[in-house]
């Protein structure tokens, strides 16, 4: 069974590269990796880092004010 990602999610190839999730389509991530190249893989050869995602997500409210709000 195919992992399920998200928008965001920190990756590693199989090779051990580390990358972002930038969009998600039935079979491929959009992905920037560590080095900027960006290309579409094969969800298949990607693996989801927990912990990386996880400390990367930004949580809580933000104190920017927004022109519309």
């Amino acid at each position: 069974m195919i992992a399920m990602f998200h928008i965001g999610d920190c990756v590693v190839y199989l090779d051990g590269t580390r990358g972002i999730v930038l969009e998600v389509t039935d079979d491929r991530c959009h992905v920037l990796w560590e080095d900027y190249f960006v290309s579409w893989e094969n969800k298949t050869l990607l693996t989801v880092d927990e912990e990386l995602t996880k400390k990367q997500t930004i949580r809580g409210s933000s104190h920017v004010s927004h022109p519309l709000s």
